[in-house]
């Protein structure tokens, strides 16, 4: 890694982080999800849906060099001010293992939306479910199961 920043996301990065996500979902979810799921999912992660989510939530992007390597995004939980939600947490698979990831849930962690909540919620892939755990964050209410979206329902309580 050359020099590794995480800064907040700008419009012009939209297509690489749509290229990130992707990549990635077609690599390490693939293991837990199947290529069906993968591909019906990645639709709704093409650069306008990525500038979409940037517009009501604080995305920020680790950029190694001049590549971006992940990204993250905190925004309200249904317009709550004392609740807020992790979303779009992804790194690439040539960088899983490095701390990345751990550097964007910290970054995500010092944002205002999470320092105004009481509750943070995180929608946990099968993949991601063991890091979010290191990361402090429980089953929300206890619960163990998959959503009808394939996810884990994870919190944590500040």
């Amino acid at each position: 890694m050359d020099k590794l920043i995480v800064r907040r996301f700008e419009p012009g990065d939209a297509a690489a982080v749509s290229a990130l996500v992707i990549e990635t979902m077609r690599t390490s979810n693939l293991q837990d999800y199947g290529a069906a799921f993968i591909e019906q999912v990645v639709q709704h992660f093409g650069p306008e849906n990525i500038l979409q989510k940037a517009g009501w939530t604080h995305f920020y992007v680790a950029v190694d060099g001049e590549t971006i390597v992940g990204c993250g995004a905190i925004g309200p939980y249904w317009d709550k001010v004392d609740e807020s939600c992790l979303f779009t947490i992804f790194v690439h698979p040539a960088c899983q293992g490095r701390g990345i990831g751990r550097l964007i849930v910290q970054t995500l962690e010092e944002d205002e939306y999470f320092l105004r909540a009481k509750r943070i919620e995180v929608p946990a892939s099968i993949t991601a479910l063991g890091f979010y755990k290191k990361m402090g964050y429980t089953h929300k209410g206890g619960v163990a199961e998959l959503d009808d979206e394939q996810h884990y329902r994870m919190e944590k309580f500040r």
